[in-house]
């Protein structure tokens, strides 16, 4: 299969490895982050609006750290984002040990957040750069399972542990849990680390390369990716937050939720890749965006039009779909691959991207609090639902183009 795939001669054994390692640690460190934050930081929901400004700056700033990187190949930014990956984790978990306040919790995501970032856009560029030019959807599908097969292993090993732990009569709030989490992602980081380090560069070393390029033919990716990026943060940000807050649930439940999107991740990102590749990058565009109308309104008013333990299987059942919704943004990476001249002009639009979709992030990170706490969060997933609308009317106005 992976002949069909992949380039006569291309190396991916160490490179899918470091992602399957990497993936394990991040399904360990994010199956507890909110609940390590309500729980043992204290952090409320404006105050989580305000660490994730903070989390979600480097992903803004990522074209100007490329920028610096530029006689880094591909690959060695990527060893590099994985490493400093490693010790945002080793800080968290050193902290977990000693205890802190919010601020170093915070300072700490933010340095596992660059590593995080750093890798992102190099990640889908060697994943398509690897790829047979008619098979980049599948390639990409291919990434996408392996990656959410690791965050599979991590977030059932979190809700396992956190099961085990509360038979064995810890209270919830207890932080031993966590300091074994953070024990185990640190270490499979590390594996990670060391995987990377014999990857094969994918440049001549010592090649200027531009890691940045905004050009006028890509303004309707830029544009996807701020519509993207909104979609993006009020997911990640809040939507746990109002399972832990408005439902109760613990880590052992947002743990098995995000374990059971990664395995839906698994097998859907692969169709996904195909779906992209068989009826085009535009219909997916706008159709993924069209059912997330739906799943923002349920996130909102869930508890309006159900008794509550209907509402929260409803909100459980939407976590999940909304995971698998969102892997119908590997769709615009396609996009750019079809209409860029060459790898470097891909590699340099890929990591503008980021920081497109990050400066919408923020602005959303650090108002979405606000808006929860002052307005209700029937206003701020309504607001999501506003945005998916207009994303799928810009996403119409594209004209696909032959791959080269």
């Amino acid at each position: 299969m992976f002949q069909a795939i992949y380039r006569p001669g291309a190396k991916t054994g160490r490179f899918l490895s470091a992602l399957a390692l990497s993936g394990i640690s991040y399904g360990l460190y994010r199956g507890i982050q909110d609940n390590y934050l309500v729980e043992i930081a204290g952090i409320s929901p404006f105050e989580r609006g305000v660490a994730e400004f903070f989390r979600e700056t480097p992903g803004l700033l990522v074209v100007a750290a490329l920028a610096a990187l530029y006689r880094f190949t591909e690959s060695r930014i990527f060893k590099t984002g994985i490493a400093v990956m490693a010790a945002g984790l080793t800080g968290l978990l050193l902290l977990s040990i000693s205890g802190a306040g919010k601020i170093t919790v915070v300072v700490f995501m933010v340095v596992f957040s660059a590593g995080e970032h750093l890798v992102m856009p190099v990640k889908t560029a060697i994943s398509l750069n690897l790829a047979r030019p008619e098979r980049s959807g599948a390639s990409l599908g291919i990434t996408s399972a392996i990656s959410n097969l690791g965050n599979i292993t991590g977030f059932a090993a979190v809700s396992g542990l956190f099961f085990l732990f509360s038979r064995l009569g810890l209270s919830r709030s207890g932080a031993l849990p966590f300091k074994a989490v953070f024990a185990g992602a640190c270490a499979l980081m590390a594996a990670a680390v060391l995987t990377a380090a014999g990857m094969r560069e994918t440049a001549a070393k010592g090649r200027r390369q531009r890691r940045f390029y905004f050009a006028k033919k890509f303004h309707k990716y830029y544009m996807l990716e701020v519509f993207y990026g909104a979609r993006k943060q009020i997911f990640l940000t809040f939507a746990p937050y109002a399972l832990i807050l408005r439902y109760g649930a613990d880590a052992s439940v947002i743990a098995l939720l995000m374990a059971v999107c990664a395995l839906f991740g698994m097998f859907c990102g692969p169709l996904m890749g195909q779906i992209i590749d068989r009826l085009g990058y535009k219909c997916v565009m706008v159709a993924d965006t069209l059912l997330l109308v739906l799943v923002c309104l349920l996130y909102g008013f869930a508890h309006r039009l159900f008794p509550f333990h209907i509402a929260f299987i409803a909100v459980c059942v939407n976590y999940v779909l909304d995971s698998v919704i969102s892997l119908g943004s590997m769709a615009s990476n396609v996009y750019v691959q079809a209409i860029a001249s060459n790898q470097e002009e891909m590699t340099a639009t890929l990591s503008a991207g980021v920081s497109v979709n990050h400066l919408i992030s923020i602005l959303i990170a650090l108002t979405g609090g606000w808006i929860w706490q002052t307005l209700g969060i029937e206003v701020l997933f309504s607001l999501s639902a506003f945005l998916g609308i207009l994303n799928s009317l810009y996403a119409a106005t594209i004209h696909p183009q032959r791959q080269p």
